[in-house]
């Protein structure tokens, strides 16, 4: 076979526009692929920060604080009212607990939550934003409302969103979809985070940085501004429910709900499970 027989019989030949045409494909989805992961890696901002860098990208020079810029002045540090306070502020926390179950008379006085809220807005916010707001609700049809809308989505979390794994979890706390407590408890307060502020008209007008870590730490103080009043709570984050609810009390769409707190004093009988807080050695470490 000389080699013209040799080269038109190569199977290579033969076949070569499908194997140059799989090649090709092999070479674009790749170059795809490669591309896509690169920009996933450079530019992966969540929609929020999108809007917000395309928002403030035209304003170029007339970009000015949030803040007044005012000069500083002394710092005036806190007085120390009770000794030993720091050990007394954990005796006093080590006792509070999460309870699903309220009473609804005596019910504690406006003032009381009103401090505690006071409390919870001294917490530290990015750029000084305050990116929190506090509803209290207190309406007795609003809070049935509140809890239809959090038992219908709790009903298909517990069915159908949450995993297997997760319903198991929550089994020894003895919660499911009914929510009793949305209505037993005299104060429900829903702590929404502010994602950007709004001007007097409605229009976005101030970015809030970190405003869920803000919001967190705020509520973290709120809870602590409870158990101090001799109030009980308890911390939920209905899933689904957020726009729900931002709508039934006709909040601003810069809103996000973070927390649901049903706040009161226990039932009488009023049991939690027998837990155990992990000691400090298990939460500390030092250097």
């Amino acid at each position: 076979m000389d080699v013209d027989e040799l080269i038109s019989s190569s199977k290579l030949l033969k076949h070569w526009p499908s194997l140059f045409i799989t090649l090709a494909l092999i070479w674009i989805v790749k170059r795809l692929f490669f591309k896509g992961n690169r920009v996933l890696k450079t530019y992966n901002l969540d929609e929020q920060v999108e809007e917000e860098v395309e928002h403030f990208a035209d304003l170029g020079d007339e970009l000015q604080p949030a803040l007044e810029d005012k000069p500083h002045v002394p710092f005036v540090p806190g007085q120390n009212l009770n000794p030993n306070g720091a050990k007394r502020l954990y005796e006093l926390m080590r006792g509070r607990r999460s309870i699903r179950s309220f009473s609804s008379h005596p019910k504690p006085d406006l003032s009381v939550i009103e401090d505690c809220i006071r409390a919870a807005g001294t917490a530290p916010s990015g750029a000084h934003t305050e990116p929190w707001t506090y509803c209290v609700v207190q309406e007795p049809e609003l809070k049935r409302s509140i809890r239809e809308i959090v038992e219908q989505e709790e009903l298909v979390n517990y069915s159908q969103r949450m995993h297997p794994q997760w319903v198991t979890d929550l089994r020894p706390l003895q919660t499911n979809h009914v929510k009793e407590y949305l209505t037993e408890a005299p104060y429900l307060i829903l702590i929404f985070k502010q994602t950007y502020g709004l001007s007097e008209n409605g229009k976005r007008m101030r970015r809030h940085y970190y405003n869920e870590i803000s919001t967190s730490i705020a509520a973290g103080i709120l809870l602590c501004a409870l158990q101090a009043a001799g109030l009980a709570s308890l911390v939920t984050t209905p899933l689904n429910c957020g726009p729900a609810l931002r709508n039934l009390l006709g909040r601003p769409v810069n809103e996000k709900l973070l927390i649901l707190l049903p706040v009161g004093y226990p039932k009488d009988g009023c049991t939690v499970p027998d837990l155990a807080r992990k000691n400090l050695s298990n939460i500390m470490v030092t250097f």
